[in-house]
């Protein structure tokens, strides 16, 4: 298991210490779960993700606090990886498995989905981290404004 490590933000006046990536509208599947539950039983779809965490949606609200296992579907950018002479991550192996803890909801308690947002506490395999990095500054997302 690797541990993150923080970088500072070039901005001052942004408090974040990694860059925000918008992923591709819907190609970008996660699923989530408790630690104390077995199996990833909820999905959803990312809104954009950095090295420190990401926003996505889900059905099921999962109240801020909760240490959560997510499994990170990152698209497999093909022909996108082949016009920039890229290697294309494909297979089983480029979903990002990583760690983290709910810090918001936006759970207005109207019927539909819940935004939430993770930050990440550590990456499950050795070359998550470094998969989701390389799929970030890929050129595939652009940076969140």
């Amino acid at each position: 298991m690797s541990a993150l490590r923080s970088s500072p933000s070039p901005d001052p006046a942004n408090r974040r210490r990694h860059q925000r990536y918008v992923t591709p509208p819907m190609y970008t599947g996660i699923a989530v779960r408790p630690l104390d539950e077995e199996g990833f039983r909820f999905e959803g779809h990312a809104y954009n993700i950095s090295e420190g965490g990401i926003q996505f949606e889900l059905d099921h609200p999962i109240e801020p606090g909760r240490a959560v296992a997510l499994r990170i579907d990152l698209p497999a950018p093909l022909g996108f990886a082949s016009r920039r002479g890229l290697q294309p991550d494909i297979g089983p192996g480029r979903a990002v498995f990583a760690i983290g803890n709910v810090v918001w909801i936006d759970d207005d308690d109207v019927a539909g989905p819940v935004r939430h947002a993770v930050a990440f506490t550590r990456f499950c395999r050795l070359g998550d981290r470094e998969r989701l990095l390389r799929q970030l500054t890929s050129g595939l997302y652009t940076l969140v404004a």
